[in-house]
């Protein structure tokens, strides 16, 4: 497996441990789903699990790595309220939960550029 092809498993591996996280544990992701979003808030913590869980698909696969990644890039762009919104409602919490809250916002930076460094990687 080339350098690039194991970043992509990785990426596929974060993607989908997150994608699972989401169906075993909704309470966690509940609360922090914008609460602009119509419908109930577990709607939007399964949808977005299983979009992790497909694009973790689509990147894990060399064929659909390209758009995979691309989709990867878009989704963590596309959860970014909802992290937002975690710090917003984290800001009164213990020391230790505020650092969780507001250390998921700079992380997505990386997630982003990491993300779209697997879809420009040569097959």
């Amino acid at each position: 497996m080339t350098r690039r092809g194991g970043e992509a498993v990785a990426l596929a591996g974060v993607l989908a441990v997150a994608g699972v996280a989401h169906f075993l544990r909704p309470g966690f992701y509940d609360p922090i789903v914008p609460r602009v979003l119509p419908g109930p808030a577990r709607f939007w913590t399964y949808a977005s699990g299983a979009a992790e869980l497909a694009v973790a698909a689509a990147v894990a696969h060399p064929a659909t790595r390209r758009t995979g990644g691309r989709a990867a890039a878009a989704l963590f762009v596309a959860v970014l309220p909802a992290n937002v919104q975690m710090a917003v409602d984290w800001r009164h919490r213990r020391p230790a939960k505020r650092a969780v809250a507001y250390g998921r916002l700079p992380l997505q930076a990386p997630l982003i550029w990491w993300a779209l460094r697997v879809a420009r990687a040569r097959r």
